[in-house]
């Protein structure tokens, strides 16, 4: 089988190599660096030999076999060894083809005053031997040497190096010290160039005009950013052949297996990752209130340079249109109608996806965020179909944050916001009443009037008629609006738009955070009722967390309910009883003690436990003698759930030494806990003795 030669550098020669297997064309593929033999895929038609080779050692390979043809895929600063590979050839009468690489055009994210252009790197070293300044180089190790040799002091230059051993071993022989080099592998975002230069110090940044894999659109934006100057040693003029026109003198054009997609983005030079594919640049950018004077810069110049916006009508209208004038647009807030028309529609290589607000504050930039991350991880993990090119096109995303509606309504009130809950009844539940237990400020998205009426109900129903509202409507547009007032002056709130609200209870610091609510707290009644001290006992065995999801089973007056909904205030607690009765009783402890998200549950366990959300933990005060089916139910729903009991009668206790034995617990334990409180008789304080109980505590 006659094999196809390739000298190696750039990713064209990797993607070249792969759509020659694709085609049961056999290559041999050689590389300088065992980095380079790292991202080359080996495979039974790639054959990758490391290490470099000097002109005699070229003609001699090329001698060793009958090759279909010599490629020279080396990158283009690779001058010299353009050269060797040349005259190799023509020492053996063999046609060299110069794969070439895609150029881009020169820039103007920056300054022209801010780059100088040199045409090596001796010209660039004496340059900035007329500078001062640290110097921040990127343009790989091969040249290192003719730095180090030419520029006087050695303490201002700071090297990025690809993290191969040889490359850092000829640092430290060069004199680097380990601060002095940072080694890791691209691509490079703007941010993270910017973070190293500041990290450095640098004044100077030298770069090589490279094509998009070498990310210098982000290099230069990066430098002005940071305020430095760019050396840029400018790409050397060569002839050669495109990809296309490889492929077609092998003979393989009409069945190449490279697909529209991948076609359109060869045509357009869409950037490269570092695997040899092409990346696509997704913005998600956070608009602020929908006007022109809450736009960041940065959301300016992404939504500038994008050639698709995406976005709900009212995102796509907000963008004033000296920004959006010749854009593609497509009207959708739908994750997976964004993603698809992403997938079908290859031609855009910068898109901008816009949200309202900040895309860090329940935004829909989240669930979008995670399932382009899910759906590029299948593409690049996908393998390859017998007999065709891997063309996994992958996404670059990144996200533009803005300013969000909480931020901007404080800033209206005057009013820091750092220590304001910050919540949304917009699409979701939250317990806002437990929150503005716990917080002086709480900020909350509304649905609109309907629920700014069910609010403020809610607040006067929990007593909290005291609480002052802030309402802040339309916010950002030319019907923006704030008023302020207590729920009652809320309670039929009619106008329609999109409101937010601050809610302030200067009360918040009264409230007790550890559990304890003394006895007389609640009403009682004729109900049973877990007495204080060994309420206390049996919540902190629970260890509960602030999301939780607790059962309290045989809730009585739902004492324990209400202590748990109160600890949990992002969770649930269903309060199960089946005394009408008792379940009035929890009823009017709830709105009493304002704990919202407690929920009751009339009716006998285990019947009334099968539709409910699983439990993380169980309190069971009262089982009626059905202790193990009770469990067995807990343990179906969860069998992680941690689970608290509390026996007087040795039946019962007896019933729990049974299943201490049939089944199997990673902990329990059982505490016996007797109170005596004192009690004024005459002129004596004597202690009044309360009947024993047992905390049981199980987790299987």
């Amino acid at each position: 089988m006659q094999e196809v030669l390739i000298f190696s550098g750039t990713s064209e020669g990797r993607t070249l190599a792969e759509l020659l297997s694709a085609h049961s064309i056999a290559a041999t593929v050689c590389v300088a660096t065992e980095y380079g033999q790292e991202v080359m895929r080996e495979s039974d038609l790639i054959t990758v030999r490391v290490g470099r080779m000097n002109q005699e050692e070229m003609e001699r390979l090329i001698q060793s076999r009958d090759w279909l043809v010599v490629i020279d895929a080396t990158h283009p600063y690779a001058r010299e060894v353009t050269e060797n590979i040349k005259r190799a050839c023509e020492g053996q009468g063999r046609e060299v083809l110069r794969l070439l690489r895609s150029r881009t055009q020169r820039t103007n994210a920056i300054p022209a005053a801010q780059i100088h252009y040199v045409n090596s790197a001796e010209e660039a070293a004496s340059h900035l031997n007329e500078m001062t300044g640290n110097i921040f180089l990127t343009t790989g190790s091969k040249e290192l040497s003719k730095y180090m040799e030419l520029i006087q002091e050695k303490e201002r230059i700071f090297v990025r190096i690809l993290p191969g051993t040889e490359e850092l071993e000829k640092c430290h022989e060069l004199g680097l010290k380990g601060r002095q080099i940072i080694c890791m592998q691209g691509p490079f975002s703007e941010e993270l160039n910017l973070a190293m230069m500041k990290e450095v110090k640098a004044e100077w940044l030298v770069t090589k005009e490279t094509a998009g894999a070498g990310g210098y659109p982000e290099k230069l934006r990066a430098a002005e950013r940071a305020g430095a100057q760019v050396i840029v040693i400018k790409r050397p003029e060569e002839t050669g052949y495109s990809m296309e026109e490889i492929i077609e003198k092998l003979g393989i054009s009409e069945k190449t297996g490279i697909s529209e997609e991948m076609r359109i983005f060869r045509e357009m030079k869409i950037s490269e990752d570092e695997t040899g594919f092409p990346v696509r640049k997704i913005a998600l950018v956070g608009i602020g209130m929908g006007n022109r004077e809450t736009l960041t810069v940065e959301a300016c110049q992404t939504i500038k340079e994008a050639q698709l916006l995406i976005g709900a009508v009212r995102m796509i209208e907000a963008i004033p249109e000296e920004l959006k004038k010749d854009k593609e647009q497509f009207i959708s807030y739908q994750t997976q109608e964004i993603i698809s028309y992403i997938q079908n529609h290859p031609r855009y290589e910068k898109i901008a996806v816009l949200f309202s607000g900040d895309v860090g504050f329940y935004s829909g930039a989240n669930h979008l965020l995670k399932q382009l991350k899910e759906h590029s991880k299948e593409q690049m993990e996908g393998q390859a179909k017998e007999g065709k090119v891997q063309e996994k096109l992958t996404y670059q995303i990144k996200l533009i944050c803005g300013i969000s509606s909480a931020i901007y309504f404080a800033s209206k009130l005057q009013m820091p916001w750092e220590d304001m809950k910050l919540m949304s009844l917009h699409g979701r539940s939250q317990n806002v009443i437990g929150a503005l237990h716990q917080n002086e400020k709480v900020f909350t998205l509304t649905k609109g009037a309907e629920g700014i009426r069910t609010l403020c109900s809610e607040l006067i129903r929990y007593g909290m008629e005291h609480v002052k509202i802030y309402l802040g409507r339309q916010l950002g547009s030319l019907e923006e609006e704030k008023e302020e007032g207590s729920p009652k002056d809320f309670k039929d709130y009619e106008k329609e738009g999109l409101c937010v609200l601050v809610l302030v209870n200067e009360r918040a610091g009264e409230n007790v955070i550890t559990h304890g609510i003394p006895d007389e707290k609640f009403l009682r009644g004729k109900v049973p009722m877990t007495k204080e001290e060994v309420r206390s006992i049996s919540i902190s065995k629970l260890g509960l967390k602030r999301d939780s999801v607790v059962w309290d089973i045989g809730a009585g007056t739902g004492s324990i309910s209400v202590e748990c909904a109160k600890i949990a205030v992002d969770g649930s607690v269903y309060a199960i009883e089946k005394k009408q009765e008792a379940c009035k009783l929890i009823e009017e402890n709830k709105y009493k003690l304002a704990v919202s998200n407690l929920q009751i549950i009339a009716g006998e366990a285990p019947d009334v436990l099968r539709d409910l959300p699983v439990p993380t933990h169980a309190f069971i005060g009262g089982s009626s003698g059905k202790l193990e089916v009770i469990l067995k139910n807990l343990w179906e729903k969860n069998s992680d759930v941690r689970v608290v009991l509390n026996a007087i009668s040795l039946e019962t206790i007896s019933e729990i030494a049974t299943l201490l034995k049939k089944y199997d617990f990673s902990q329990k334990e059982i505490v016996q806990v007797t109170i005596a409180k004192a009690k004024e008789i005459g002129n004596y304080q004597m202690m009044m003795g309360q009947n024993p109980v047992y905390v049981v505590t199980l987790q299987r």
